[in-house]
């Protein structure tokens, strides 16, 4: 593991950063799946010496890659149902990394996971789902929605300093809040908040990718102690 100080952290998360603003600037899918693909990076980098002893690492890096995927597929399925589902396929299992993740160093806290899931559960019977045409897309749908919310209470459940933590946190809620907006989008027609799809979803990436930087930099000033 490399070690860490404030500054390379900064540098590292500059670069994600960066890449964001190109993406929203028009710059096309490379740089969409910037974010993500910087994570895979840094974390590659930062991590090399221990991945083959950290699958949790690996469940991020993972879940990084298939939101890469999962990103292709929305963004060119001009309407085609088929692949909107092979989208929504991919970021499932990026959850699962997520999921993973959180568990592995944590557990499940119950009783938030319980406050979500009535709350997504009521959303999908009383709103998505009278408007979702075929069975497959209901399907899809709703397991979508419950991988995402076991996904972030794992996240609330996990053990880490109090800035790991709450990066992780904040960045799997932005995952879930952008993934939310894209459903009022595709299902109810509701538009409006469209332009926080891409800034939270790159703000995800940034959130989980700091917090492993700064499990990195914790562990490294742990070394030196």
């Amino acid at each position: 593991m490399l070690k860490l100080n404030p500054c390379k952290v900064f540098i590292l998360i500059l670069v994600q950063v960066v890449l964001a603003f190109m993406a929203l600037s028009g710059f096309g899918f490379f740089f969409r799946s910037g974010t993500a693909g910087a994570g895979i990076l840094i974390l590659g980098i930062v991590f090399y010496r221990e991945l083959k002893q950290s699958k949790d690492i690996w469940m991020i890096i993972a879940a990084f890659l298939f939101s890469i995927g999962g990103d292709w597929f929305l963004s060119n399925k001009n309407g085609d149902t088929e692949m909107f589902i092979a989208g929504i396929a991919l970021f499932f299992v990026a959850h699962i990394g997520y999921l993973s993740y959180a568990l592995m160093n944590g557990k499940m806290n119950w009783p938030f996971l319980g406050i979500l899931l009535a709350g997504y559960l009521l959303f999908f019977f009383l709103k998505l789902s009278p408007s979702l045409d075929s069975a497959a897309m209901t399907v899809a749908v709703l397991a979508y929605l419950l991988i995402s919310c076991f996904s972030l209470g794992a996240a609330v459940g996990i053990k880490a300093s109090a800035v790991e933590r709450w990066s992780f946190i904040f960045g799997v809620v932005m995952i879930l809040f952008s993934d939310t907006i894209i459903s009022f989008r595709e299902f109810l027609g509701y538009k409006e908040m469209d332009f926080l799809v891409l800034p939270t979803y790159y703000i995800a990436h940034i959130s989980v990718t700091f917090s492993l930087l700064k499990r990195a930099g914790y562990k490294a000033g742990e070394s030196k102690s």
